[in-house]
């Protein structure tokens, strides 16, 4: 009975992602209404209440679900990766841009940037930067792993390297995330056209 218990759980939770994120998209953030989750979700309002304080901790699930979806992937490059260091980098972050608004809109990410700044300290301030720091360990545990298969430098600080491109890739998004005229491709070329300066540093 507890295993079909946790399968309707889960099956109830993801309903509700799913029409918060629709409704989210459609109606904007700050429009979409419990109520009309909890009616596209096909669950009582009470429900809802029963796996989230407010509307903020639903578009925090979205984004967890969002950057674990990508985390996933990205651990198939870091076991894996391309026998290029450009190459690898650029697989590994091209893994999480082109997911970047499979969930989320560009409207939904600034929001979800703005609750994380003006709360740090909240649940969803937390789990934001945990999420951060989960997308910079996988960055710096594939340099780890070009340079233990000889591609990159004995000599190079790993994590400090993994800080570096993820904080220059997160800053990008961030104005990214700013103009809804910008386009994904323009990102990956952008991001791309900046990390040869640390491939060149950094490789064999």
């Amino acid at each position: 009975m507890s295993g079909l218990r946790e399968r309707q759980k889960a099956d109830r939770h993801r309903r509700i992602i799913d029409a918060a994120t629709a409704l989210f998209r459609e109606a904007g953030y700050e429009g979409a209404k419990i109520e009309a989750i909890a009616a596209r979700a096909e669950v009582s309002i009470g429900t809802i209440y029963n796996y989230y304080q407010n509307k903020g901790d639903i578009l925090g699930a979205i984004v967890s679900l969002e950057v674990n979806e990508v985390l996933n992937a990205g651990r198939g490059v870091v076991a894996s990766p391309p026998a290029n260091v450009g190459d690898a980098l650029d697989t590994l972050i091209g893994i999480y841009i082109e997911h970047s608004l499979n969930y989320l809109s560009k409207e939904m990410w600034r929001q979800a940037m703005a609750i994380s700044t003006q709360l740090p300290d909240s649940p969803f301030g937390q789990a934001y930067t945990a999420l951060d720091r989960e997308l910079t360990k996988q960055i710096s545990a594939l340099i780890a792993r070009l340079k233990q298969i000889g591609l990159v430098r004995p000599d190079i600080d790993g994590p400090a390297v993994g800080e570096l491109i993820f904080n220059n890739m997160n800053m990008m998004f961030i104005e990214f995330v700013k103009r809804d005229e910008a386009k994904i491709p323009e990102l990956r070329a952008a991001i791309r056209r900046q990390n040869r300066i640390v491939v060149a540093a950094i490789g064999m």
